[in-house]
């Protein structure tokens, strides 16, 4: 049915359009020079190279020609942002290295915000899972580099993904598209636009992604991770004259497939017994009833999963907005009005083997957002000009954290160092589980405003300011039940339950798996923040600039459970509320930059040089761990003191000859924790015979090697100094180089494209551990295709043309078995495409 509503969309496309109008010279053939790029980075539009400030840009042309379909594979073609997601809800990216460094902090809590901005057509997107579906019918997408809010609606301390979407055109517009290739790969695009009434005009755009998975489970049978996903967006153009405009956008996304799992990486080794390590584990499985345990391969390269639970996503994310541009002559007036949604459902195997552990792990999570922001901008290339806004933003998160462990969890997962055998039976947590909810608000708003003032012809000063308030509250409740029965308490057990109970050591080894909590936080607090700037136009085609920015980003609650106070009696192990609350990020970068073209016109070269520095930067730290305290969460997002980022960037593109043109991307950095002195423990230095669980400074000599950087913390015992340790999730090296060439043959033209994209190695999680080291890879995409002007074209195109095996993201098995679990990139696919455009 699906393709027989595909094969009419594509038919109603193309009777539908008239003559085709490309949406930039990008993709014009034989051009004598590199295109001018124009964006609205700064709230209006310009030229790329008279822009002061960082930033890359990908039209859509570009877009459509290298398949890129979403952030993880537009991450491809910019090198300075970094794309991590374990599944749609866990995502996190990154610029320069800031902003979800890890899943655990920001994109798997519901309280904490993400230091990247992700706009759509203007619109602030609140969670970052949102930017994991594909994208719809584009224009241009810019990614800014470095703290945003003097322009943007949202303050944002890493940067901004801002995605314009193409609008509706009077004139009659149709296109369509048709993919298919391995894997039973199969994509259909389509769009319609024109005139609907004398002043009004309308666009519809329709796109259908699916793919069977890469993994195959042998025990099932089934392709894991596989894609299947829907996007439909609506527009709506009213311009009752050419000084107003009303754009009414409705859009949703649909995802849902059965995904998504990781695979056998390695195993880690630490100090904890042999017996309580993977290998071990796997071979004492007997002595509880279960069969030993084999992997069903240890190549994560062969994609192989024996996983027992069910898995399954089905994600939903959509809004409408209305924006309205009121141009007045002096100054234009812009209103973006919006309300999003984005509804969350999941079924997990988070043990990820085929081990009976956890049966469930899920959060069916409901978010609701409203925004409105007001600006004005000057027109015109005065000698003062100037943009001032307001922004009031509302979210609301509602969650169902839900979590059933397995008849070996008891085995697998209970301390044998600090329950006895007879308080852990095999049976003790067998349909144990955690039930519960949270809610979460939090309104925001804020008054910000830029001026750019020509001090001389060639110099010109920047001036930005931002003051934002923030009011966030957070209700987080749990019970426990299910398993063998408590001794003192009965089912379920509540928060309030526990209070003043004596419990026996069965029951604590229970609760030290899941523990009822009930807490409300909140928290409130305002700050300024800003940005100057002074830009030079040394000669034509030369501009030279330096800025200094500061960054902020607010503070969050963990809505994920919290730290346990320890002792005894009224109020033992309860919720430490002092860590419910997470404090502001402050963020300050300087940067200078050269921004110039050559060759007349035919080249262009951009650089850009920066130090930033984040004071409070939130991250996951150690807590000091209590006699008391039996519960296994003993880290927690909080802030730590310094976080430095340093590097260099270069952006190059050239027509070299008729038709023939080369772009590269570079990026360096540097990153480290400057002052971090009480971070999780990592694998290797975990020693349950140790104070608080981690080895102490001077380690055994026999293992002094097994870390480049061994850092135990004895004044915080279970904590370990990560200062001076690279910045999680940034690669020192990345890069990008690519090539179009066009060439007549008979009524039509031959089109080459080949993009090869490269990072080097990075570590995927805070610790540093060796264990969790991703190693660095290279991409490369291609497609040649011929096409009879803008009419029709047929193309084959290739991802990952020479099958490059690579990890793009990886997961410490729950319990720290040693287990690391890998998420592979894709293998090698080749397809073919058709497109068709009146």
């Amino acid at each position: 049915m699906r393709y027989i509503l595909l094969t009419t969309m594509l038919g109603a496309a193309l009777a539908g359009g008239a003559a085709y109008a490309a949406e930039d010279a990008s993709g014009a053939p034989g051009a004598a020079d590199v295109a001018e790029i124009v964006v609205t980075a700064r709230q209006r539009e310009e030229s790329l190279q008279k822009v002061p400030m960082a930033l890359s840009v990908v039209s859509g042309e570009t877009l459509d020609r290298t398949y890129t379909v979403n952030t993880q594979s537009l991450a491809q073609l910019v090198p300075s942002l970094y794309f991590n997601s374990a599944n749609p809800r866990n995502t996190a990216y990154t610029i320069r290295g800031l902003g979800s460094n890890t899943l655990s902090v920001s994109a798997a809590n519901d309280g904490i915000e993400a230091g990247v901005g992700f706009y759509v057509d203007g619109v602030y997107h609140g969670r970052p899972a949102t930017a994991a579906f594909d994208f719809t019918d584009i224009a241009r997408i810019e990614v800014l580099r470095g703290p945003q809010g003097t322009l943007f609606g949202k303050n944002t301390t890493g940067g901004a993904i801002n995605i314009i979407s193409r609008a509706p055109t009077f004139e009659p517009e149709a296109s369509a598209e048709v993919s298919y290739g391995d894997y039973e790969f199969f994509q259909a695009r389509t769009t319609l636009s024109g005139r609907i009434l004398d002043k009004v005009a309308g666009r519809l755009s329709a796109q259908v992604t699916r793919r069977d998975g890469f993994v195959t489970n042998v025990v099932t049978g089934r392709k894991l991770n596989d894609q299947n996903n829907i996007a439909l967006r609506a527009q709506l153009l009213f311009q009752p004259d050419e000084s107003l405009t009303f754009r009414l956008i409705g859009d949703v996304s649909n995802f849902e497939a059965d995904c998504c799992t990781q695979t056998y990486l390695r195993v880690g080794t630490s100090l904890r017994s042999a017996a309580r390590q993977f290998a071990g584990l796997a071979a004492g499985l007997p002595a509880h009833g279960l069969p030993a345990y084999v992997p069903p391969s240890t190549n994560v390269y062969d994609r192989l999963s024996d996983i027992d639970a069910p898995l399954h996503v089905d994600t939903q994310d959509g809004g409408i907005s209305l924006n309205i541009d009121w141009n007045l002559g002096p100054v234009t007036l812009t209103s973006i009005s919006a309300w999003r949604y984005w509804d969350w459902d999941v079924a997990n195997d988070r043990d990820y083997i085929g081990v009976p552990i956890q049966r469930v792990q899920r959060i069916p999570s409901r978010q609701d957002q409203f925004s409105q922001e007001l600006r004005v901008a000057s027109d015109g290339d005065d000698r003062l000009s100037y943009v001032a806004g307001l922004y009031v933003y509302s979210q609301t998160i509602n969650g169902r954290p839900t979590s059933v462990y397995g008849p070996a969890s008891a085995y697998w997962l209970i301390s044998t160092t600090n329950f006895v055998a007879a308080d852990r039976p095999d049976n003790l947590t067998d349909g144990y589980g955690q039930f519960g909810r949270s809610y979460f608000k939090a309104d925001s708003y804020a008054a910000f405003g830029e001026v750019n003032a020509r001090i001389l012809p060639q110099l010109t000063a920047t001036v930005g300011l931002r003051y934002t308030y923030e009011d966030k509250k957070g209700d987080y409740a749990t019970t426990v039940s299910g398993g063998a029965p408590f001794s003192t308490l009965r089912d379920p057990v509540t928060c309030t339950a526990l209070i003043g109970a004596v419990l026996n050591g069965r029951d604590n080894a229970k609760l030290s798996l899941f523990r009822p909590q009930c807490y409300t936080a909140k928290d409130s607090g305002g700050s300024l923040s800003g940005r100057g700037n002074l830009a030079w136009q040394a000669a034509e085609g030369m501009l030279i600039y330096a800025s200094y920015a500061r960054g902020y980003k607010g503070g969050g609650l963990n809505m994920s459970g919290l730290q346990l106070t320890g002792g005894s009696g009224p109020g033992a192990n309860q919720p430490a509320l002092d860590t419910a609350v997470i404090g502001d990020e402050k963020n300050t970068t300087f940067e200078a930059g050269l921004k110039s073209t050559l060759f007349r016109g035919r080249a262009t070269l951009n650089l850009a040089a920066y130090r930033t520095v984040v004071k409070n930067f939130q991250a996951n730290i150690a807590a000091p761990v209590t006699a008391n305290n039996a519960a296994p969460l003993r880290t927690f997002p909080a802030n730590i003191r310094e976080v430095q980022v340093k590097g260099l960037e270069a952006d190059i593109a050239e027509q070299l000859f008729q038709g023939f043109s080369v772009r590269a991307s570079a990026a360096y950095a540097d990153g480290e924790y400057t002052d971090y002195p009480a971070g999780p423990c990592p694998l290797e230095w975990q020693n349950p015979n140790a104070a608080g669980g981690c080895q102490p400074l001077t380690p055994p000599a026999s293992l002094a090697s097994q870390t480049s950087n061994p850092r135990g913390n004895p004044t915080i015992p279970g904590a370990y100094v990560l200062t001076g340790l690279s910045l999680a999730g940034l690669s020192r090296w990345a890069g990008a180089v690519g090539f179009d060439y066009v060439a007549p043959l008979g009524p039509g033209e031959v089109v080459l494209r080949g993009d090869w994209n490269f990072r080097s190695h990075y570590n995927a999680d805070t610790t540093n551990s060796r264990f969790t080291r991703i190693g660095g890879y290279g991409v490369v995409n291609a497609s040649v295709g011929y096409r009879v002007g803008y009419a029709w074209e047929v193309a084959v195109f290739a991802r990952n043309l020479f099958d490059e095996n690579h990890v793009t993201a990886l997961t410490i098995q729950t319990g720290n078995s040693g287990l690391i679990v890998g998420q592979t990139g894709d293998p090698r696919l080749v397809g073919v495409t058709l497109r068709l455009r009146r």
